[in-house]
């Protein structure tokens, strides 16, 4: 398992002669990245520095702003047996995420200004990524009551969201994005409509006619996506849509784009990469919510994310314990890890085969998400934090659950191969997590 740096703490640090891409500033080219007290002081070719300021050769890799993730599951409180703060932000630096947005459903959820402040306090005791809590759209996540926005944007929530469930309430929808346009926060909704997916477990198709399993149709998304996007018409809310899945979703949110409305959308890996094939043998880390689709809904998929309709690539990181995994297909929870497959993923499924360049695979995993939220970083520009990722784009891994630093490893990746990885993970000019390159000082 590689190591991490242990937080290591650099005033100065200048990282040498790597390819620098940087789509915050339309950049691609060899230079040097010089980090000063925490920020980024200079990029270009050659850059003087004074004697014993400390050097990491990164020849042959791609020097990137950190990774930020907009949807990830940590579990704690309540549920610290799949996943901590802790354990779930060390992931994230091993997959060279800088920032991750925890989302809500935990127990207790997060509805109120102390619970945000405890995922807060948590996450800086960790000292590794940074976590940008997600408040519910409703008391308890029940569906009835909004929460107190103003209070949970107060102690550092970002967005809102019911994951895990949807907001089935137009009138509850229509509130909270009139209620969050206050505050210049999206709400990012779980488009599902549950009188069509109820008792649902997988995509309804052949698949799931030949397993003899319950399916959930397309149309159960669909339907919830175009509702979000009228609401957002008539507030003029922000809708973000989470983890979209079928190729009838991309085409509603390609034409509230041409619209011009306030509409951006993610998805994740396993969405882009995997079909509902995937499910035969009862394999239950195939198994999540929304499901994986048909063919055509992949490739949808990753025309919208080579467009531009889908903003961002979102991990939807679901840790589970390996027990309540292997059970009976029907009873197995939904979900996956991905925080530390993402990457190589994105690399293999939409780089290699050229459907998107690795500029703007990095644009839709760390510029465009903190665009989107409106968080730091997604940026080396000279006075931004320095929170930036070193990865080496050309490394062929393989998937194993003994070398992954979550707490779970439910993955349906394991023992594949995948193509590049996070080599040095920088978080505010310390480094967070080192597969090797920077030696130490001597």
């Amino acid at each position: 398992m590689a190591e991490s740096a242990g937080g290591r703490s650099m005033s100065a640090v200048l990282i040498a002669g790597g390819r620098v891409i940087d789509p915050s500033r339309n950049t691609d080219d060899l230079a040097d990245v010089y980090v000063v007290d925490g920020r980024i002081e200079a990029v270009g070719r050659n850059i003087a520095v004074a004697e014993g300021v400390r050097r990491v050769d990164v020849a042959g890799k791609v020097v990137a702003p950190g990774l930020i993730d907009v949807h990830v599951h940590l579990r704690e409180p309540g549920q610290e047996h799949m996943e901590t703060i802790a354990t779930g932000a060390m992931a994230a630096v091993a997959g060279g995420f800088t920032g991750i947005c925890a989302m809500p459903n935990t127990d207790p959820v997060i509805d109120n200004q102390a619970a945000v402040g405890f995922v807060v306090r948590q996450a800086i005791r960790a000292g590794k990524a940074r976590v940008y809590p997600i408040g519910c759209v409703s008391l308890g996540q029940n569906g009835q009551h909004l929460a107190e926005f103003g209070e949970m944007v107060a102690a550092g929530a970002v967005a809102v969201s019911d994951d895990g469930k949807p907001v089935v309430s137009s009138q509850l929808m229509r509130t909270a994005l009139e209620y969050a346009r206050i505050f210049g926060i999206p709400v990012a909704d779980h488009c599902e409509d549950p009188t069509l997916s109820h008792c649902g477990v997988m995509h309804e198709g052949l698949v799931a006619t030949r397993l003899g399993l319950k399916g959930i149709p397309s149309a159960a998304e669909e339907i919830m996506v175009a509702r979000d996007i009228i609401l957002a018409e008539l507030t003029g809310g922000h809708v973000h849509l989470c983890h979209m899945s079928t190729k009838g979703s991309v085409e509603l949110i390609r034409r509230a784009k041409e619209r011009h409305l306030n509409v951006t959308a993610e998805a994740t890996p396993h969405h882009f990469s995997m079909t509902h094939e995937r499910c035969e043998g009862y394999d239950t880390n195939a198994k999540m919510n929304p499901p994986l689709r048909e063919a055509a809904d992949r490739e949808a998929i990753r025309h919208g994310l080579r467009d531009g309709t889908i903003d961002c690539i979102a991990t939807d990181h679901a840790p589970h314990h390996y027990d309540t995994k292997q059970r009976e297909f029907d009873e197995a929870p939904n979900g996956i890890v991905g925080l530390e497959t993402a990457l190589g993923v994105g690399i293999r499924e939409l780089v290699e085969p050229g459907l998107v360049t690795l500029p703007d695979l990095i644009a839709r995993m760390s510029t465009i998400p903190a665009r989107v939220f409106h968080l730091e970083g997604g940026t080396l520009a000279v006075g931004a934090p320095a929170d930036v990722v070193v990865i080496d784009p050309g490394r062929r891994w393989t998937v194993r659950a003994n070398d992954l630093h979550s707490k779970s490893a439910n993955s349906p990746y394991l023992g594949e191969t995948l193509t590049g990885q996070a080599d040095l993970t920088v978080v505010a000019g310390r480094i967070v997590f080192d597969r090797g390159v920077a030696k130490p000082d001597a």
